[in-house]
């Protein structure tokens, strides 16, 4: 679960108080750029945001985090036998039973049969006993296929069926030794005027396997960044989402930080997303996706018009294993 952002909104109320206001651009677009203020004058701010950076590792780091991606396989169409065994279809790369199961790919439907000799003891589907049926394949809340440390979910990627392999004793965990941060900078948080999209668009979304995602854009956010008028167009990960998310690449991508994208997630702007009104964006909470840690990970792409002329020196920089 994400963190929600309540100091961004903090942040933009003393930025108001001590005097600096809004800098009027024009009608169209946003009207608030970096502009230095002392940390003092922001009381919480910088707490809050070493709360959620701590937190952020916490979660990259846990038992089912990203750190523990071991694996991303393609279902085929029919029968695809899975486990630690060399004559399996899809071996787990992991300490694994020899046989897991037989995960079954027909048109939209992907289901679990047992191999044989029944399935391992101790395997679980979403908490409970294994059995036999299909399997949920969203990305929001997809079936767990559990057993000691080792997860397996299925994902629909485009018009296929990925495995998705995690093993709580990963080497990449058990090396994980921190995140690399820029330092908190008042400067990098701005006010941003929402400009809806009426109707909102369906944005292709790039992604690192060369598919693309269909995602709402529902509005753009313009202000000024370093003197320059910035327009950043989020995506909804879900039509129900209560958060907006930011796919961006800036010019720091060339030297500090990761070279593909990060994301930003934000609260929804004062007035919704059918309404003109204003969005606060604190870059300082840049991250990056998972693809900086794993090369099993699946990660969007920023669009054309994500891909910033400026650079933005806040959030989280390169990881170096």
């Amino acid at each position: 679960m994400r963190m929600r952002l309540p100091s961004v909104i903090s942040l933009a109320s003393a930025l108001l108080s001590v005097g600096l206001g809004l800098l009027c651009v024009a009608p169209a677009i946003a009207q608030s750029g970096p502009t230095a203020l002392a940390p003092d004058a922001i009381p919480g701010w910088q707490n809050d945001l070493a709360q959620w950076r701590a937190q952020r590792e916490r979660e990259l780091a846990a038992p089912d985090g990203w750190l523990t991606l071991v694996g991303l396989e393609w279902l085929q169409p029919g029968v695809n036998s899975v486990g630690a065994a060399a004559d399996n279809r899809i071996r787990i790369p992991a300490q694994a039973p020899g046989h897991i199961g037989l995960f079954t790919a027909s048109g939209k439907i992907v289901q679990i049969l047992a191999p044989n000799g029944g399935f391992p003891p101790d395997l679980t589907i979403d908490g409970h006993p294994a059995r036999e049926g299909p399997l949920t394949v969203d990305d929001l809340k997809p079936s767990t296929i559990a057993w000691h440390g080792l997860t397996l979910v299925v994902l629909r990627r485009g018009d296929r069926f990925a495995l998705r392999i995690k093993d709580a004793n990963s080497p990449t965990r058990a090396a994980f030794h921190g995140l690399n941060w820029y330092p908190p900078d008042p400067r990098f948080v701005v006010a941003a005027r929402w400009v809806p999209y009426n109707p909102p668009l369906i944005e292709k979304i790039p992604t690192v396997i060369g598919a693309t995602l269909d995602l709402p854009a529902p509005g753009v956010a313009r202000f000024l960044l370093n003197g320059q008028v910035i327009a950043l167009e989020p995506v909804l990960e879900d039509p129900a989402s209560k958060t907006l998310f930011f796919i961006l690449r800036d010019q720091t991508s060339e030297t500090t930080t990761y070279q593909a994208a990060r994301f930003l997630h934000t609260q929804l702007p004062d007035h919704g997303l059918d309404q003109p009104g204003t969005i606060y964006l604190d870059f300082n909470r840049l991250e990056n996706p998972p693809c900086a840690y794993t090369a099993y990970a699946t990660c969007p792409l920023p669009p054309d018009q994500n891909r910033l002329p400026v650079a933005i020196e806040a959030g989280e920089k390169r990881y170096t294993p």
